[in-house]
């Protein structure tokens, strides 16, 4: 923790500088307490203050505060929580350093598991956006009880509004730079005494931030989304309520992210497209049966086509003419041409059965509430890859299916003290098969659980010590160039210990989280890449990519959320992340710097691991000047970091300031905004191995893929 503990000190008086700038206008009257917030990720819904564990919940203000269309947007707010790009959106999450940060052709089981309204979208993180949410809740560290084998890291969970007693409908659009345009409404209400129902849609589109030379045009990166959900909620009786919930998103963005130059300035004269159409349904039923237990049953299906495809010499044909590689120069093209595309299409079935305890069945004298479950899930993925240089198309199907028992044991050892003991076993077989020959079944026993003393000293205080273990899957590398030996990876755990307290103060007006963790990883899965000659070409711009395991890792570091409202017009909020990661045993043969073929590799033990920044912060206020007038600021930032084990290049640190300001009446409201006001440059991915300029002779060099530039505009919305 030495490093952490250089990092609290060099941060703390920036940090307590800017806080106590926001504190100027602080107020003296009386305030309201803070809002009780329920998590619902849980098998029980508790409050955030109640739970043993590491918990993040992002309320629809803050949301709506941050004007956020997409998760991506939101994950600053969380410490120790990083994303990475690799598409249009930021879809590739790490909790804690842990986590997926692009996906080419390999089958893969992502780290962090993703649930909208109880549906499994993990891996297709697209589906994501902010549309009509209540919260979006963020475990981290491994949930190997509640999830399973996709949350080593940890699990997101966004939860959209239900349906409403009475009537109720509101519009919202804005307008900003760089043609960002949005529209979006919403219809809650009951069909009679028991039924009730919600509809809600969005459209957000937006022209990019890049400019195409070649083409001229300003749109080879834009956004075009589309959002529906619909919800039923029926109560049968007293004793059984039905919950349906059915979700479309339609997803045709472009991606043109990557210049020559590293500018938002591009030459591709083909632009490549992410697009994403996903259509889900789930089914809950809570059945009362008796005053001893509630059955719970939730049922999901969802199917998501996914394409990605985008210009991989991000070039033209002719850009050598009059440059350093003209063909009379040398007399041979130094220049190529290719596009790679992907289109996958991924089904997604779960079924969740789980008795929770009532008063009437708590074990061991009435001390004890109890949960056990049982879970399946089959998913289907088929891929077809269509690139420049293969001798043909690259078919592949990767069949997984997942069945576990678990349960979860809370002993009330005294009026302050608890137990709680989770354990889950699953069962996971997978096939995978591909055009090229490439065949790998396997099958295999997974287990996690969690082990919490939680203690109350007082009705607002909670401190609690956590042992969990998480997991995740083995599976196999495609590619046939591979060596035998690379073809498989292993299953990755980790064990996670937890000490953390968390605080209601201030008669209700200040609540705090605070959480130190340490992390154990066994045979952590890392993804490599080789770098080989394009085949008729000298352009060493070919990758291979693929997991392989490095022997341990560590993860380590300090959480500290707070959250204070000393009046009714004035609230701040703040979140600090300090973090450590390294490879304890990890000697690469793929970094830039190895030499394979002579049997020379790199040592990277004791390296800090990719995309985990050392510290992460993000501080904000809200203050109503007037009655109905009310003007927020934040600040958001993080420390340099890696960006792949494969080189040295790193991302700048970097702080971003983002304000609003906005006037409500009864029924409507009208706001002004801007984020990244000081129009940073934000590394969201980037390669340091290899060149793409012909222009340069492809001398390698770094190239990066940045994030929002500033962006501004106005918000308007309607209720009736």
């Amino acid at each position: 923790m030495k490093k952490c503990i250089i990092h609290i000190a060099r941060f703390g008086s920036t940090f307590a500088l800017r806080f106590s700038i926001l504190l100027l206008g602080a107020t003296s009257s009386v305030a309201d307490e803070i809002e009780e917030v329920i998590v619902t990720a849980e098998f029980r819904e508790v409050s955030v203050l109640e739970t043993g564990n590491s918990i993040s919940v992002i309320g629809s203000e803050i949301i709506a505060h941050r004007e956020a269309r997409h998760l991506e947007q939101l994950l600053n707010l969380v410490p120790n929580v990083n994303y990475s790009s690799g598409a249009s959106r930021g879809r590739f999450i790490q909790i804690r350093g842990i986590g997926e940060r692009s996906q080419f052709i390999e089958p893969m089981n992502p780290s962090v598991g993703i649930l909208i309204d109880g549906v499994d979208f993990s891996g297709v993180g697209g589906a994501a956006t902010t549309m009509d949410l209540s919260q979006v809740e963020i475990l981290r560290g491994p949930q190997g009880t509640l999830f399973g084998a996709s949350a080593l890291a940890g699990m997101i969970s966004l939860k959209s509004n239900d349906p409403t007693p009475e009537f109720e409908s509101s519009i919202e659009t804005s307008f900003g730079a760089d043609g960002l345009r949005t529209f979006g409404g919403v219809v809650s209400g009951p069909v009679n005494a028991d039924l009730g129902f919600r509809l809600a849609v969005l459209k957000h589109e937006g022209d990019g931030y890049i400019t195409n030379d070649f083409l001229g045009r300003d749109d080879t990166n834009d956004l075009d989304e589309l959002s529906l959900r619909g919800k039923l909620h029926w109560q049968v009786n007293d004793d059984l309520d039905i919950s349906l919930t059915s979700v479309y998103v339609d997803v045709d963005n472009g991606y043109d992210a990557f210049s020559l130059d590293n500018t938002r300035h591009t030459l591709s004269d083909q632009p490549g497209h992410d697009r994403q159409e996903s259509k889900a349904l789930s089914a809950k039923l809570t059945w009362g049966a008796s005053d001893r237990i509630d059955v719970v049953a939730l049922i999901s299906y969802s199917d998501s086509d996914l394409e990605y495809g985008y210009d991989e010499d991000w070039s033209y044909v002719g850009l050598c003419n009059g440059t350093a590689c003209d063909f009379s120069l040398w007399g041979f093209d130094w220049e190529y041409s290719s596009v790679d595309n992907y289109q996958r299409d991924r089904e997604n079935i779960t079924m969740d059965l789980r008795l929770v305890s009532q008063d009437g069945g708590k074990l061991f004298n009435g001390s004890s509430d109890w949960v056990a479950g049982a879970y399946v899930r089959d998913q289907d993925v088929s891929l077809l890859r269509q690139y420049t240089y293969a001798a043909g198309d690259f078919i592949s199907s990767f069949d997984t299916r997942n069945s576990a028992l678990y349960g979860q044991l809370d002993t009330y050892l005294s009026d302050t003290l608890t137990l709680s003991t989770g354990l889950r076993l699953e069962r996971r077989s997978s096939d995978y098969d591909d055009s090229d020959g490439v065949r790998h079944d396997t099958s295999e026993n997974l287990w996690g659980g969690r082990l919490a003393l939680i203690a109350s000293p007082t009705d607002d205080m909670l401190v609690y010590g956590l042992i969990s273990r998480g997991y995740k899957a083995g599976g196999v590398n495609s590619d046939p160039a591979l060596t035998t030996q690379a073809r498989e990876f292993d299953t990755e755990d980790m064990w996670n210990l937890e000490i953390g307290i968390k605080g209601d103060w201030m008669a209700g007006q200040l609540q705090t989280q605070i959480a130190v963790f340490y992390q154990k990883r066994d045979e952590v899965q890392v993804k490599q890449s080789l770098v080989e000659p394009i085949a008729g070409s000298i352009c060493p711009c070919s990758f291979t990519d693929f997991f392989d395991n490095a022997a341990e890792g560590s993860n380590y570091g300090i959480e500290l959320e707070m959250s204070w409202q000393p009046s009714d017009g004035l609230r701040f909020y703040g979140n600090i992340g300090l973090l450590e990661t390294e490879f304890d045993d990890f000697s690469s043969f793929t970094h830039v710097s190895a030499d394979p073929e002579n049997g020379v590799t790199v040592d990277l033990s004791g390296r800090d691991q990719a995309h985990a920044p050392s510290y992460q912060y993000a501080v904000g206020a809200e203050w109503h000047v007037l009655e109905r007038l009310a003007f927020s600021l934040d600040l958001e930032g993080k420390d340099e970091f890696y960006l792949s084990p494969r080189h040295e290049q790193k991302t700048d640190s970097y702080g971003l300031l983002r304000a609003k300001l906005r006037y409500q009446s009864d029924q409507w409201e009208i706001s002004l905004w801007g984020r990244n006001l000081t129009d940073e440059d934000v590394i969201v991915r980037g390669f340091g191995s290899f060149g793409n300029d012909p222009r340069k002779l492809y001398t390698t060099e770094p190239y990066y893929q940045y994030g929002e530039p500033r962006v501004y505009g106005v918000t308007a919305k309607a209720s009736f």
